[in-house]
């Protein structure tokens, strides 16, 4: 009998051929799609990574913060500060706005991690309170009210308009492919085993030698890292920046959470599927002004009381579909063992 080990099944094998051929498709955008399509996507790749690395945060390492808009703003104020004061492309700004925010999360995790439960939350919120009236007294880059990105560094980053479009979009497209690369090659990794050791208790991951700070923080970092180079991404797009907008609770960990909830959270594939279902709900009930909010509420409750695990959860247990499967299966080859004991008879016979 023929025995192997492996990540992949035969419907994660299809499901990732799937995977691959939509972002053949969505590579391609730029040439199929005009400005607005392209406008739409670059927003749902950048949710689609936000949500990615809470989920990497609150559903695998129990860390649930309600501060990770601290980080989106700490990104695109650097972005915009890079270029501004220092003159640097806002291209090459991304990457050094990611390096600079993994630097200061780790002071900031040291002062968090002190705390446990929902005091870690109310902690998060108020470092990216903190975070966000610092940005309010920095006059250099228009204090409480903002400023823009120089014309003269928005046309250096390409000759024409629609190159700089295409170029945004691209970058978009990677970094969230990068994202979920990263985070399916860590939780793959012996701190995949980690993580979900100290979710379930801190006190068990200990005892099994587990360095549960060192772990904690390492993750901690990673989420720093994409989630600044995701919101300097977000307000090259825009152009323009102030704190109230770079530092919106509701905009980068409200409407985060509930893609992560609704789609499942704990599960790779949860953030994709809760990011197509929070746009279809917002083009359909945007007309509704604040009462679109309270209808994002209603689903959410009803998410979480019919489907706790969410909609791509849900699909896990009454299928067992997986695109991004984390956990080592066995798989017992039939076909070779029936042909091993079929040779092995006619050997005998000749014999």
């Amino acid at each position: 009998m023929s025995v192997r080990v492996a990540f992949a099944s035969r419907s994660s094998r299809i499901g990732m051929a799937l995977f691959t051929v939509a972002l053949v498709v969505l590579a391609a955008a730029p040439f199929w799609g005009g400005r607005d399509d392209l406008q739409i996507l670059s927003q749902i790749y950048a949710y689609v990574a936000l949500a990615s690395l809470w989920n990497l945060l609150a559903g695998y390492a129990g860390l649930v913060s309600v501060g990770q808009q601290a980080y989106v703003g700490l990104g695109a104020y650097l972005l915009f500060a890079f270029a501004i004061l220092a003159g640097i492309s806002p291209l090459w700004a991304i990457p050094l706005a990611g390096i600079i925010a993994a630097v200061v999360a780790v002071p900031v995790a040291g002062l968090v991690f002190r705390l446990r439960g929902h005091y870690f939350a109310i902690g998060t919120w108020i470092i990216a309170e903190v975070f966000r009236l610092l940005a309010s007294q920095v006059s250099l880059l228009g204090g409480g009210s903002g400023t823009s990105l120089p014309a003269s560094m928005v046309i250096g980053i390409a000759s024409s308009r629609q190159m700089r479009d295409f170029l945004e979009y691209w970058i978009g497209l990677a970094l969230v492919v990068a994202v979920l690369a990263l985070i399916v090659l860590l939780l793959r990794s012996r701190y995949g085993l980690a993580l979900k050791a100290i979710r379930d208790s801190e006190l068990a991951a200990t005892c099994n030698g587990i360095d549960v700070m060192r772990t904690k923080v390492l993750v901690y970092i990673v989420t720093a890292l994409g989630t600044a180079m995701i919101g300097a991404l977000i307000f090259l797009q825009k152009l323009r920046i102030s704190p109230d907008a770079a530092f919106s609770v509701n905009d980068w960990t409200a409407f985060v959470i509930f893609i992560t909830v609704i789609g499942g959270i704990g599960r790779i594939e949860g953030p994709i599927i809760g990011t197509i279902v929070f746009f279809a709900l917002r083009r359909t009930l945007a007309d509704l002004g604040t009462i679109y909010l309270l209808m994002l509420g209603v689903v959410a409750i009803l998410v979480m009381l019919t489907t706790p695990k969410g909609i791509w959860g849900l699909i896990v247990e009454r299928f067992g579909w997986q695109v991004f499967p984390l956990e080592r299966t066995v798989f017992l080859d039939i076909g070779v063992a029936s042909h091993v004991r079929q040779s092995g008879k006619m050997n005998e016979s000749q014999l």
